[in-house]
């Protein structure tokens, strides 16, 4: 398949677990970026956005994001992508996003979270949340929220079970498979995404180039203030460092 490249490192996939709320989980890993295509990677995106929506429970209409940033540098991360990704969510997947969880993000990456800021609406720059493997805030919160014999130790949790593509590849094999009963068995229509995007309906500035030239500088304005706590999120992951 075209999106089995970006696929094949492991930098996004759902976990075959939920959390404690009954929330798919979509698990992001920086630093395992292969592709400078904008176009690859926004497809992908929606793809697994997609398949997130897919194993959602009846009840349960929205989805968390660990973000691990184990062995990250800046040149793992692009503006442009970030720009495309945030009006992916924004525009196409109105309130999907319940939480988003960035696990140990280095100080390299607050003067580049400054910068994507002005690009977030605030209702999605709210659920953005900070945390740390040695805060014990962290740790319990993470309790609160997963079953830690199935969380990956990256995140604080017992599994050590590595990515293997191959085993991925068959489980959306499946899930493939449930699209159509999907689509038309009796849901509400506010669990149902606004607007499928398409790659056509989504403004990329190029398809062979996501490290764009935008430096990234230092700001006097502080990372560490996201927002206050949504209580439905299970209180905040620590919000100070």
């Amino acid at each position: 398949e075209d999106i089995a490249q970006e696929a094949e490192t492991g930098k996004i996939y759902r976990s075959n677990y939920i959390d404690k709320h009954g929330r798919t989980v979509l698990v992001m890993r920086p630093a395992r970026q292969n592709s400078k295509s904008t176009k690859g990677q926004i497809k992908y995106l929606v793809y697994c956005m997609e398949n997130a929506i897919l194993n959602l429970s009846p009840e349960q209409e929205q989805m968390v994001w660990l973000i691990d940033f184990q062995g990250f540098n800046m040149s793992h991360i692009s503006i442009k992508v970030t720009r495309e990704t945030a009006h992916v969510l924004q525009d196409h997947y109105p309130e999907r996003l319940g939480l988003a969880i960035l696990y140990n993000p280095p100080k390299i990456f607050e003067p580049f979270f400054t910068m994507v800021k002005p690009i977030l609406e605030t209702k999605t720059y709210n659920k953005v949340k900070f945390g740390y493997s040695d805060d014990q805030n962290t740790k319990k919160i993470m309790e609160d929220l997963f079953d830690l014999e199935h969380l990956e130790s990256a995140f604080g949790g017992n599994d050590n079970t590595p990515f293997d593509i191959n085993k991925y590849a068959e489980r959306m094999k499946e899930d493939d498979k449930k699209i159509p009963s999907f689509w038309t068995r009796e849901i509400s229509p506010s669990s149902v995404p606004i607007d499928v995007p398409s790659l056509d309906s989504i403004k990329l500035d190029t398809d062979s180039d996501a490290s764009d030239n935008e430096k990234i500088v230092s700001s006097s304005d502080s990372v560490t203030d996201i927002g206050s706590v949504d209580p439905d999120q299970n209180s905040a992951i620590q919000e100070d460092r």
